[in-house]
């Protein structure tokens, strides 16, 4: 692939215009880190005040599978990436005929299916939860006991804890399927955790991969509320594991584009992978703070055939999650909150996803945290959860 240069004229004379499936949060800092390098960008959202639609030069407001959208975003776009890993994946393959995508819709695909994931994984050499796909009630009655007790997930459209069932037995098992409306789902052994990691790596279309420092995250009721790095109790061997597994998985799907895999550590000590997301991810927010190229700056250089260079961390940094719930009071009335207090403390950075409705577990925003070292960073961190209101970690 030919680079596509920053400020590069095409041969219609436009500026060179990257495009991105998707409005949220996620495209919204791909927009700011385009735009900072001197592109044009263009949104395909519904949404007609998505986040990343609202910043970018062209909002194309069409559905995803829409055709005239797709056209609209072809015409205006050198090439195209996605921001959230539910886009269908035929509307890739629509794109992909015309322009450059990354990832790729077969990549994409991928992720977006439980039962095609783990096989991912199995295929890569990469171990995972012991598992068994459900589509049928013969697979539901064939479970195998040791399975059990386990987490019940859709195969598909299922994140940040949605679509998701811990049953303990049999009977649990059947009613969760009923609940989740018999669609097909995968059924996950229920492993002793000790830890939450995640790597995000890039990798780009000569195959070359690099990679952020590994993360280490604590979710609350299925969405992730902290990322600490350097990760605080994943000793370097174990670290080096994770990121030879992650970049094992990009390599093996011929992966271009950004990927966050992330991995359960037991409390034996085994490495086993959770799941894949085919863009940047929550986790990864910091480096936009903490590192000299953040997961989005990736991003974007993977879409334009760049150079990628090895990210260096040059702060310690822990990332807090916020979510709509910090702007309801106890009756629910949307109120803001005193942001002034959160940024009196050195080395807080807050970002805001201009999000119009306030809901509980909803995305809102996160706040950074970097610090010449790792014990000041959570120490502000903590001094930052109190301010808000958030629990301790």
């Amino acid at each position: 692939m030919k680079p596509i240069l920053p400020g590069a004229l095409g041969d219609d004379g436009r500026p060179a215009t990257l495009g991105v499936m998707g409005g949220g949060q996620l495209g919204r800092m791909f927009v700011q880190a385009a735009q900072a390098m001197g592109y044009y960008t263009a949104v395909l959202d519904p949404d007609p005040t998505s986040p990343a639609g609202r910043v970018a030069h062209y909002h194309v407001q069409a559905d995803y599978l829409g055709e005239p959208g797709l056209a609209q975003l072809m015409q205006r776009s050198s090439a195209i990436t996605t921001e959230f890993e539910n886009v269908p994946a035929a509307a890739l393959a629509t794109l992909a005929a015309h322009r450059p995508v990354a990832p790729g819709p077969e990549c994409v695909a991928v992720c977006q299916d439980r039962a095609v994931e783990k096989a991912h994984f199995e295929r890569s050499g990469v171990p995972c939860a012991p598992y068994a796909v459900i589509q049928t009630a013969a697979q539901l009655a064939d479970v195998p006991p040791h399975l059990l007790p386990g987490i019940l997930k859709t195969s598909r459209l299922g994140y940040d804890g949605k679509g998701q069932a811990r049953v303990a037995d049999r009977a649990a098992l059947a009613a969760a399927w009923d609940t989740l409306g018999r669609a097909p789902c995968v059924l996950e052994q229920q492993l002793p955790l000790a830890l939450e990691l995640s790597v995000i790596v890039a990798r780009g279309a000569a195959g070359q991969c690099v990679h952020l420092p590994v993360q280490q995250n604590l979710h609350r009721n299925g969405i992730l509320a902290v990322t600490q790095v350097p990760a605080p109790d994943a000793e370097p061997a174990l670290q080096q594991r994770a990121v030879d597994a992650a970049v094992a998985l990009a390599s093996a799907m011929g992966y271009v584009g950004v990927l966050c895999v992330e991995f359960f550590v037991l409390q034996d000590g085994r490495l086993v992978a959770n799941e894949m997301a085919p863009r940047p991810h929550n986790s990864g927010h910091y480096s936009i703070e903490a590192c000299d190229v953040s997961q989005f700056a990736l991003q974007v250089r993977c879409l334009a055939g760049l150079p990628l260079v090895q990210p260096r961390q040059h702060s310690a940094a822990v990332m807090l999650n916020l979510l709509g719930d910090l702007w309801l009071d106890e009756a629910g009335t949307e109120r803001t909150p005193d942001w002034s207090r959160l940024l009196a403390l050195p080395g807080t950075h807050l970002h805001l996803y201009a999000k119009g409705q306030a809901r509980p577990g909803r995305k809102m925003g996160h706040v950074t945290v970097t610090a010449a070292d790792a014990a000041t960073a959570r120490a502000v961190a903590l001094q930052t959860a109190a301010r808000l209101g958030l629990p301790a970690f």
